[in-house]
């Protein structure tokens, strides 16, 4: 089996109440754009990958096409490791079409992503439901609303002040209590000192972890911050490949992690850093860059398969307008089944990748 045919497209999807708006420190948004890689064999098969595009406006998705045909065609999807060695793209890009890659190698075997990762080792995947900057008012009603639906973990954005964030948590505590665990996510905003006073501050509202408060380097940062306090830190843009892991693990940086096939490059690397977090008994959660189903699923056949994915992993995709995929993957209660179809165990849409992209075919 060898790729003779490499598409990109490039689609932008709304997201609707109560997601959206979605705000963070950085920006406000109601939309999600993403990448679609779509590959073709010689044997007939099509195999489909997403990769982010989000805020991303100097990405030139002809130039990544352009790119993406002159290396992959002619590869075998097999060749994973040979692939990740040798392939000279960004980590979005690369995660892309190695997703794609995956689809087509389980296509080929007729058996789901997780069977090829090793089987599961659980049936449903949580999710943490997350949400933009609130209001201690709104962030009370939303956090009623998560209970409501059944999710059992919130994730916000924060960031943008310490005063605002410590009355959005204060306002998701009065409104339901421990029913909720919570996270909260500056994205790097707050300076050492800062940080630490705020995750003080935040102690007896007993956190789950306090994500990626400070810069991602250098690591002995972290590991100062977490000197300083019992609210638990976690780490995702200190997060790339199964190197960095191993640097954080080293630095005792972190008591959870959290990669990204986007950030990583991919699900073979997602899977390594599984591995070694489940060697060094470190919980593991995928990050979600405002996902559309493809990269969804890839999260759900990972979190399946790897016993170190076994905290609620986030989620945004409640709160899509609709994807391009034929039928939207189903929540319950919090909670989503991995799919059963060979690869990533989805039906593209073709039709609605084309209702959807915002650039021409290449």
């Amino acid at each position: 089996m060898r790729i003779t045919d490499c598409q990109i497209f490039l689609v932008e999807i709304s997201q609707t109440e109560p997601l959206a708006p979605y705000r963070s420190h950085l920006r406000i948004s109601d939309w999600t754009t993403k990448a679609i890689v779509r590959l073709e064999t010689d044997n007939g098969l099509i195999g489909w990958g997403e990769h982010n595009q989000n805020f991303l406006p100097n990405i030139d998705i002809s130039q990544q096409s352009v790119e993406a045909q002159d290396f992959i065609i002619g590869w075998e999807p097999y060749d994973l490791e040979k692939y990740h060695r040798e392939n000279p793209f960004e980590s979005r890009l690369r995660c892309g079409i190695e997703m794609a890659m995956w689809d087509l190698i389980g296509k080929d075997n007729a058996l789901p992503l997780y069977k090829l990762l090793g089987g599961k080792v659980r049936e449903r995947i949580e999710l943490a439901a997350c949400m933009g900057i609130q209001s201690y008012e709104r962030a009370g009603d939303m956090a009623r609303w998560y209970v409501e639906q059944g999710y059992t973990t919130l994730k916000t954005k924060a960031g943008a002040d310490a005063e605002e964030d410590f009355e959005m948590v204060r306002g998701v505590r009065d409104a339901v209590g421990d029913q909720l665990k919570l996270r909260i996510d500056p994205n790097r905003a707050y300076s050492n000192e800062e940080a630490a006073d705020l995750a003080i501050r935040l102690e007896p509202f007993e956190l789950e972890y306090f994500e990626q408060p400070i810069m991602a380097e250098p690591l002995s940062d972290a590991k100062w911050l977490r000197d300083q306090t019992t609210t638990p830190i976690a780490l995702n843009e200190s997060v790339e490949g199964p190197d960095s892991v191993m640097a954080i693990l080293e630095a005792d940086a972190a008591e959870f992690i959290l990669p990204d096939t986007h950030t990583a490059g991919g699900i073979l690397p997602c899977v390594k850093i599984g591995h070694l977090a489940e060697a060094a008994n470190i919980p593991t959660i995928m990050h979600c860059g405002h996902d559309l189903g493809l990269k969804t699923a890839a999260m759900l056949h990972i979190c399946a398969a790897m016993p170190a994915y076994s905290m609620p992993n986030d989620c945004t995709y409640y709160g899509l307008s609709d994807d391009i995929l034929t039928t939207m993957l189903a929540i319950d209660r919090g909670t989503m089944l991995v799919p059963e179809l060979p690869g990533l165990g989805v039906t593209v849409d073709e039709e609605k990748v084309m209702k959807y992209r915002t650039n021409n075919p290449s």
